[in-house]
């Protein structure tokens, strides 16, 4: 899928109504839907629970929290990109304090220009994640594999008294006669021995 195909779920953490306000000019591209606003940590902690957000958007303070903890909790948790607005301030704290944990921050007031040279980081970030999701997904597929075959050797082993060597090309040699992945003969080894 393009990059201009993708489309981006964000959650809004904002208590002002001024940014509410003109929060649609800044996510005015097609490629943010659904935007969810929300005006606390606790509702924000509920609409998370509920569903994944490609990316998450805190407007500080807020009248529960100034957002820290919530901010290192959804980056910790999720796979999910942070980018978090502080008043100038409080910039410095909120930077010493989030930054190692791979959130994006920006001093307020922002303009739609500064926003959206934002909005790039979180897209670039957020699909660093989605590969290395899916590379984490090609890895535990491929340990699986191990283990079923592995399994499957034993199997060979104990019950028809093959050599492990032996077991492990039984193995491949069906494989590859049959045309098919050493998981699909692990698991008809295994159903026919277990």
């Amino acid at each position: 899928m393009s990059l201009k195909e993708q489309v981006y779920s964000v959650l809004v953490v904002s208590a002002s109504e001024q940014f509410n306000q003109v929060l649609p000019e800044f996510f005015s591209v097609p490629v943010f839907s659904p935007v969810q606003i929300v005006s606390s940590i606790s509702t924000a902690k509920r609409a998370i629970s509920e569903r994944d957000f490609d990316m998450v958007l805190i407007n500080s303070p807020l009248p529960d929290d100034n957002g820290h903890r919530f901010a290192i909790d959804i980056v910790t948790k999720y796979q999910t990109v942070v980018l978090f607005l502080a008043r100038p301030e409080q910039y410095a704290q909120s930077f010493d304090q989030l930054a190692e944990h791979g959130i994006f921050l920006i001093r307020k007031p922002t303009s739609k220009t500064s926003f959206e040279l934002a909005s790039g980081w979180l897209i670039s970030a957020r699909e660093r994640i989605r590969k290395t999701e899916k590379k984490t997904l090609s890895i535990e597929e491929k340990m699986n594999e191990i283990r079923l075959v592995n399994r499957a050797k034993w199997l060979l082993i104990s019950e028809l008294k093959m050599t492990e060597p032996d077991a492990h090309r039984y193995i491949e040699k069906q494989a590859m006669d049959h045309c098919v992945p050493k998981r699909q003969i692990a698991e008809e080894i295994i159903n026919t021995y277990s």
